[in-house]
């Protein structure tokens, strides 16, 4: 993607590029995300310690993709309102302006989106991965990254994903938002009844070191059923409108403006 065919913040020119990226298919792989991020050791901690995870546990995923809508796909003020929201949060957190780890939060949204549509939906192509790697760039900027520490290109990226992969380490604060978040005890109803198809999604999603890592038992009999519930969720996709698909994007901005709306209220 050429330099001018983009603005600061996420405004995207090509039409095309905007309706894949206000796509909704890489929600499915919004708990492989965090999963990832929180096999970060300092990740974890800080959303272990700092995270209504256990009466809330669909919250954080609700504000990442949030996130990644108003900054990838929304308006410069979206952006903005976005940005404040979690620099906001980062405030009491310890180690959450370090750039490394926000880099691996930033890569861990691109590389689940990326997996979201090859499973799901169209597999990305080569020059598509490249647009969307560099879409996705200023995720990485708005946590405070240095621009030129996002990869630019995805052959790069792969390579700075293989070696962080390598360096992950599991704990015990990362189990503990694990268990908050794929066996909620307190979420409402038809987020526990959902639970089980989001279950074999994420895990069946993850790298498979990590969910040795995790200790989630996998074998021959979990494969088959990720097998078909991958069919089955890429079956429903395939037949939905594509103006469905791009609903959920549009409905958390509106949610998002309404918090900011609040607080500025309140102020």
């Amino acid at each position: 993607m050429g330099p001018t065919s983009r603005q600061q913040h996420g405004r995207v020119h090509d039409r095309d590029l905007r309706r894949f990226l206000a796509d909704s298919t890489p929600v499915a792989a919004g708990g492989r995300a965090i999963l990832l991020q929180i096999a970060d050791p300092v990740v974890a901690a800080g959303v272990r310690r700092h995270s209504d995870f256990a009466r809330r546990p669909q919250q954080r995923l609700a504000h990442t993709l949030m996130f990644v809508y108003a900054v990838v796909s929304g308006t410069e003020q979206d952006a903005a309102i976005a940005a404040g929201f979690v620099n906001r949060a980062h405030v009491p957190v310890t180690g959450a302006d370090d750039v490394d780890r926000q880099l691996w939060v930033a890569a861990t949204l691109f590389d689940s989106a990326r997996r979201a549509h090859d499973l799901f939906g169209v597999p990305v192509t080569a020059e598509r991965a490249e647009d969307v790697l560099a879409a996705y760039a200023p995720i990485a900027t708005t946590l405070r990254v240095p621009a030129d520490r996002w990869p630019t290109s995805v052959a790069a990226f792969d390579r700075y994903w293989a070696d962080t992969l390598d360096r992950l380490e599991v704990t015990d604060d990362a189990r503990g938002v694990v268990r908050d978040l794929l066996h909620p005890r307190f979420a409402p109803l038809w987020v526990r009844a959902a639970m089980p198809l989001v279950r074999i999604v994420t895990v069946g999603m993850l790298p498979e070191q990590l969910r040795a890592a995790y200790g989630f038992a996998w074998g021959p009999r979990e494969q088959r059923r990720f097998g078909r519930t991958v069919a089955l969720v890429g079956g429903v996709r395939s037949v939905l409108p594509g103006a469905l698909l791009r609903l959920p994007g549009p409905l958390l901005l509106r949610a998002m403006r309404r918090t900011a709306g609040r607080h500025a209220t309140v102020r």
